[in-house]
């Protein structure tokens, strides 16, 4: 019964953030707060908040340092995409575990930028902006509504 209940409690959480990013990016005039990715990290946030990869250094660092390697690539590495979205997701991937902020949700995140030849603003927004907002819900529902121990401490 407890997998029934984290199931139900994950996927209402997911409903409700992804629903806020979603209202947010298409009903008003404040710019874009989603991506793909972000859904991906639903299912660390709500569903294994005790992850190391779920924790909001991760989240937010994973996500900024992976879309700024995409911007890297797409602006400064002058070859074809088919050669660049392998390897911006590599560096990315790499960067992220030597800086020790890795979330497997951001993995994508060159492949989002370079594909979308997303403007440097993507940076502030949907990352940036997207992944604070992410974080707060997740502490909100986490840490208060459903006491957990969230962000995990040392």
């Amino acid at each position: 019964m407890g997998n029934l209940k984290q199931s139900f409690i994950a996927g209402l959480f997911s409903i409700i953030t992804i629903g806020i990013l979603t209202l947010l990016t298409y009903k008003t005039e404040f710019g874009i707060f989603l991506i793909a990715s972000f859904g991906s990290s639903m299912v660390l946030l709500y569903g294994y908040p005790e992850s190391p990869f779920a924790q909001p250094k991760n989240v937010f660092f994973g996500h900024l340092v992976t879309a700024t390697v995409g911007m890297f690539f797409l602006y400064l590495i002058p070859l074809p995409l088919f050669i660049i979205i392998p390897l911006a997701v590599g560096f990315g991937v790499g960067l992220m575990i030597l800086l020790n902020v890795t979330h497997p949700p951001a993995g994508g995140n060159p492949i989002i930028v370079i594909m979308g030849s997303v403007s440097l603003d993507y940076l502030l927004s949907p990352i940036i902006s997207g992944s604070i907002i992410i974080l707060v819900f997740a502490i909100i529902i986490n840490k208060f509504i459903l006491k957990k121990s969230y962000p995990k401490t040392k």
